[in-house]
């Protein structure tokens, strides 16, 4: 389901490093080079399995490289944990406040906070979203099976799944299967707030 603030290209952001937020990337590095040492794998390795080359892997480890939250989800599936275990704060291994922003629009404001995940039959994560006026967010698609479930508290949300296009207002909600491309806007002239679910 990051890169350090590349503009809008349509491509989800990580943080870059910062004393205003998380440094989500530090986690990331962290926690990747832990869980891929504790696997007994070599970055070569965890690179082929995830579907990534091992230069990423290494910039990814040393905290200093562009990264998509699609990448992050295969390199979680090729270590056998969940994207949770790669964003949280290795000291803080509960999931159910895990309050990491984990992507970064173009325009202030924009933002993804992940707030918790829990163990249903599989995964469920929580997400607090912000969309500036005129931003995007460009998702690929996730693995089969998974679904996204779109609250909006402020504002009007545009989502483009399936050829389709959604307007979901303040108070109203959407729930779409998430495993084809799909693209989060606000096209209206306000901020726009949401809650989103993902269950994988």
């Amino acid at each position: 389901m990051c890169n350090i603030m590349r503009k809008s290209q349509g491509v989800s952001n990580m943080l870059p490093k910062s004393d205003e937020r998380p440094n989500v990337l530090e986690h990331v590095s962290e926690n990747v080079r832990r869980l891929r040492r504790a696997a007994g794998l070599s970055q070569e390795a965890l690179a082929t399995a995830a579907g990534v080359s091992r230069r990423m892997l290494v910039g990814i480890e040393g905290g200093d490289v562009n990264v998509s939250l699609a990448t992050l989800d295969r390199i979680a599936a090729a270590l056998g944990v969940l994207f949770p275990d790669l964003v949280q704060q290795p000291d803080r291994p509960d999931r159910s406040r895990i309050n990491a922003v984990a992507w970064v629009g173009a325009k202030p404001g924009s933002q993804a906070t992940l707030l918790a995940s829990s163990a249903t039959r599989h995964e469920v994560e929580l997400w607090s979203w912000s969309l500036a006026p005129g931003e995007r967010y460009k998702a690929e698609p996730d693995a089969e099976g998974w679904r996204e479930m779109i609250y909006v508290i402020e504002g009007n949300l545009t989502v483009f799944h399936s050829g389709e296009t959604h307007q979901v207002t303040a108070g109203d909600f959407l729930v779409f299967g998430s495993d084809q491309p799909y693209i989060y806007a606000n096209e209206g002239e306000q901020l726009v707030r949401f809650v989103r679910n993902v269950l994988t």
